[in-house]
């Protein structure tokens, strides 16, 4: 039996030529959630045909496993301050999927 991780898969468009200055926020938000044992994978990709367009994905541990767990992760204080840099940048904000990792590389899971 495998414990699942909640995940979020999300896509961030941005205004044209801001993607990086986009990025640069969203690997300090990763750098952030470094401190947070809750946090187990935080990974910001780009796309070389998407030009205005910046991936986060998350996953989360059993602590906070669920929507609601997650979203008192956007009140930090680092977090918050990172949202308002990241706001004038974008222009919309896209949840791909909410997903139950079940496993794989680099993820801690509990057989």
């Amino acid at each position: 039996m495998y414990t699942s991780k909640y995940c979020l898969f999300t896509k961030f468009f941005v205004s044209e030529n801001k993607r990086e200055e986009m990025v640069d926020i969203l690997l300090n938000a990763s750098r952030s959630m470094e401190k947070l044992e809750e946090c187990e994978v935080y990974v910001v990709s780009v796309s070389d045909e998407e030009a205005n367009v910046v991936y986060v994905y998350e996953v989360w541990s059993e602590v906070w496993s669920n929507e609601t767990s997650h979203k008192a992760s956007l009140n930090l204080a680092v977090t918050q301050t990172l949202i308002q840099k990241a706001k004038p940048l974008l222009e919309n904000v896209e949840r791909v999927n909410t997903l139950q990792t079940k496993g794989g590389k680099g993820l801690l899971i509990n057989k």
